[in-house]
C-alpha cells in the first residue's frame, strides 16, 4: 500500500480519508480522465497535489446537482461559459422532469393512504347513518361508457386506463362512477354510466368536466357491492321521512375496493343522491 506524503503530494489512502470517497471511485476518476493523480510512482502507487484533492470538493458538488460523472468531466474541462450554460440548462430541464414523476408517485400515494385512514375511520366507527352535505365543485377527468353491473370490471376499468394512457394524463383518489337515474341503478337497469377520476397533470377541456355544487344526501356502505341497493333503499326511506326530495342522478364513490383489497368486507363505498326540501 502507498504510505505518507511525499513531497507536498497526498496518498490515495490520505485522499480517500480526507475526502472521503473510496479508493476505487479515485480509480475510476482517473480511468475516465476526470481527476488523476500528479505522480504514479514505479510501484503504481498515486499521489495527489492539494489542488487535485480540492478538485474532488468541486466534483461532489456536482454530484449533488445530479450531473454523471461524464458530464462533468465536460463542463470543468469546458474553456468557454457557453458549452457550461447549455449542460446545466439541460440538466434543468432533466430535474424539472424528475421532479414532475416524484409529485405524481407522491400526490397518488397520498391520496391513497388518506382513502385507507377514511375507510378505516368509517369501519371501526361503523359510520353508516345517511347525512346531507353540500358536494364541493370539482374538476375530474372522465369517460362515459355503456353501463357495467360487473362491479369488478366498472372499477379496475381497462377502457379508463387506456383513454389515459392515450391523452397522457395521470390519475388519483378514488374511482367514481355517476348514474344518470339512481333508480335505474338499483334495479340494474342503467344503459349509461359515467367513471370519473381526479386528474394530476392538467387536462384539456375536452377530457374534464365539473361535478357537485349542490347539496346532496351521503351514506357510507361497508361490505359487498353486491349489496349496495340496500344502502339506496335506506336513502329513500330516510330522504322521505325528513322531506327531502330527490333528483335523478346518483354518485357512487369507491373509498376502497378490489384495488385496495381482496376482502369484500373491507369495501367501502359512499353512495351520494341530490336532494333538496
Amino acid at each position: 500500500m502507498a504510505s505518507g506524503r511525499k513531497d507536498g503530494l497526498y496518498s490515495i489512502g490520505e485522499v480517500s480519508k480526507l475526502c472521503n470517497v473510496s479508493k476505487k471511485a479515485l480509480r475510476f476518476y482517473d480511468e475516465i480522465g476526470l481527476i488523476s493523480p500528479d505522480e504514479v510512482t514505479s510501484n503504481h502507487y498515486r499521489y495527489y497535489s492539494r489542488k487535485s484533492l480540492l478538485k474532488i470538493t468541486i466534483l461532489k458538488y456536482y454530484k449533488q446537482m445530479g450531473f454523471k460523472l461524464e458530464e462533468v468531466r465536460d463542463l470543468i474541462t469546458s474553456e468557454e461559459y457557453r458549452p457550461m450554460e447549455r449542460g446545466f440548462l439541460v440538466k434543468i430541464d432533466e430535474l424539472l422532469e424528475e421532479q414532475l414523476a416524484v409529485d405524481v408517485k407522491l400526490t397518488s400515494v397520498r391520496d391513497w393512504y388518506h382513502l385507507l385512514v377514511e375507510a378505516q375511520n368509517i369501519i371501526e366507527n361503523d359510520v353508516r347513518d345517511v347525512s346531507v352535505k353540500y358536494l364541493d365543485t370539482t374538476e375530474f377527468g372522465f369517460m362515459d361508457q355503456a353501463y357495467n353491473d360487473d362491479y369488478m370490471e366498472a372499477i379496475i376499468n381497462l377502457e379508463w386506463t387506456n383513454y389515459l394512457t392515450e391523452i397522457n394524463n395521470e390519475i388519483t383518489g378514488p374511482v367514481i362512477i355517476w348514474y344518470p337515474s339512481y333508480k335505474g341503478r338499483m334495479k340494474g337497469e342503467c344503459e349509461s354510466m359515467r367513471v370519473l377520476q381526479k386528474m394530476i397533470l392538467p387536462a384539456k377541456p375536452e377530457h374534464s368536466i365539473e361535478i357537485g355544487g349542490k347539496t346532496v344526501l351521503s351514506c357510507y356502505h361497508i361490505g359487498a357491492h353486491e349489496k349496495l341497493p340496500e344502502t339506496y333503499e335506506k336513502m329513500i326511506k330516510w330522504a322521505k321521512a325528513h322531506n327531502y326530495r330527490l333528483g335523478q342522478s346518483s354518485i357512487e364513490r369507491y373509498v376502497t375496493d378490489y384495488w385496495t383489497t381482496e376482502n369484500p368486507d373491507m369495501f367501502v363505498t359512499e353512495v351520494m343522491i341530490e336532494a333538496c326540501r
